[in-house]
């Protein structure tokens, strides 16, 4: 091998070196993600009825003593506690693998990128968690006692017809309310990065309003059960959101004319 081959492949090496590194780097955080995904579920898991306790608190307070749950399938139960493990798992480890891609990405970004990127770490756990509260708290409730109204008593032409809902099915109902209404409330931390990166501005969103109430209607009643208050309950807060939205935006771009402006 000529002198100059060598020389070639030494660089060839250094050149690769810092891409294996990269690479070992991303694989010991993506282990210690699905790892932390592991302990969640155990965890959610050993907590499940607990849990589901937690849940149904909002159909026993409507239904009172005379309220019941059932489950029709000899695994049924266990197939929702596994869910809830899932479930579980997912609000744990999904925060925890943001945080490790960031560490990977922060290396490569500048401080005042860093620093920018911060507050929306901050911003989507905690909508996220309000969203989730909201639903627990507000939102089944109101849908539950639409429901439980619509029961017909034995004393009404012989006829008896009770809300007794199954395990599986009630599982179902909160947690895609839950992944609904959390969705939606990172619009403001979506739009805002949007316009940190000069995609759309604020006089975008106020000309688009009227297509976004549209849309806004029309994503709830995908999202959300077929019931008028469901997709109300998620449609009127979006919607507060993106006015939301539109102030934050106006201030991120006075910010940024403000800086521009020192710097000319």
């Amino acid at each position: 091998m000529s002198k100059s081959d060598k020389i070639h492949q030494n660089q060839n090496d250094f050149s690769k070196a810092p891409l294996i590194d990269h690479l070992i780097e991303l694989r010991s955080r993506l282990i210690r993600s699905i790892v932390i995904f592991f302990i969640g579920f155990l965890i959610s898991f050993y907590f499940s009825t607990s849990i589901y306790s937690f849940l149904v608190n909002p159909f026993f307070d409507i239904a009172g003593s005379s309220g019941e749950m059932i489950y029709t399938a000899p695994q049924e139960f266990l197939m929702t506690k596994l869910k809830i493990g899932i479930f579980g798992a997912s609000l744990i480890g999904l925060p925890y693998f943001a945080i490790e891609l960031y560490l990977f990405l922060a290396p490569g970004l500048y401080e005042n990128e860093k620093m920018a990127l911060i507050p929306y770490f901050i911003a989507t756990p905690f909508l996220f968690f309000i969203s989730t509260l909201m639903v627990h708290y507000l939102i089944m409730p109101l849908a539950l006692n639409f429901f439980i109204s619509m029961q017909i008593e034995s004393n009404f032409d012989n006829l008896s017809i009770k809300l007794i809902p199954k395990v599986s099915e009630y599982l179902k109902l909160v947690t895609s309310l839950i992944i609904a209404f959390g969705i939606c409330f990172q619009l403001p931390v979506v739009l805002t990065l949007l316009a940190k990166i000069g995609i759309v501005g604020s006089e975008n969103l106020k000309k688009g309003r009227k297509y976004a109430i549209v849309l806004t209607f029309l994503v709830a009643a995908f999202l959300t059960p077929p019931d008028l208050i469901s997709q109300i309950g998620l449609a009127i807060p979006t919607l507060l959101l993106y006015e939301l939205s539109i102030l934050l935006v106006s201030l991120i771009e006075r910010k940024n004319k403000k800086g521009n402006t020192l710097k000319n």
